[in-house]
């Protein structure tokens, strides 16, 4: 109370006052400076690590999503994989027509393994898919040896580039028919 009266008195808060001292002054700051320093020598958090069995790379098309998930858990991965999807899947990967695709791409496979130490990669490509169609052939799902043919191409292409970069990943390439969700293996040939 007699704080505020001096300070009604000569318009003036007490830091500013003719009263008050250094030794006030600083032993406000001490607290302060004493949880500065505590801050900085303490360990950065650190995330829990968690495994993933694998990086799944699929197509950003709708019409596949619930058959996908089902292939997926038909193959023992139980939900615990990384799941990355770029328009045109093994496409993106090769960066054609755009290299920010394969970018994003390559920032999630390093994530993904050095955050949940996957041990596989999953390619999933599909047919009539938009991006092929924009990027290659907009006829190309007309004749579905041709289009079987050219995603064969990109996908050993992506598994090619995988494996020059992270040589102790697996790498699986499968290609899903529209009308029958079927997924076929794509054995690599490079």
């Amino acid at each position: 109370m007699k704080n505020i009266i001096n300070q009604s008195h000569t318009g003036q808060c007490l830091c500013c006052h003719s009263l008050a001292s250094r030794r006030h002054f600083l032993k406000s700051l001490l607290p302060g400076a004493v949880a500065l320093t505590m801050l900085q020598s303490a360990a950065p958090a650190q995330a829990e690590v968690h495994r993933a069995k694998a990086l799944v790379l699929s197509c950003i098309d709708f019409r596949f999503l619930t058959a996908e998930r089902f292939f997926l858990g038909k193959k023992n991965l139980g939900g615990e994989y990384d799941w990355t999807a770029l328009a045109g899947a093994s496409l993106a990967v090769t960066g054609f027509p755009h290299p920010s695709d394969a970018e994003a791409f390559w920032d999630q496979l390093d994530i993904s393994s050095r955050l949940h130490q996957i041990n596989k990669v999953i390619i999933i490509d599909h047919q009539d898919c938009g991006a092929y169609a924009t990027m290659i052939d907009p006829n190309l799902s007309q004749d579905p040896k041709r289009e079987l043919e050219m995603h064969t191409d990109y996908l050993n292409r992506a598994y090619k580039s995988i494996r020059d970069r992270y040589p102790h990943l697996e790498v699986e390439l499968y290609f899903a028919t529209l009308n029958k969700p079927e997924f076929q293996t794509i054995v690599p040939t490079i």
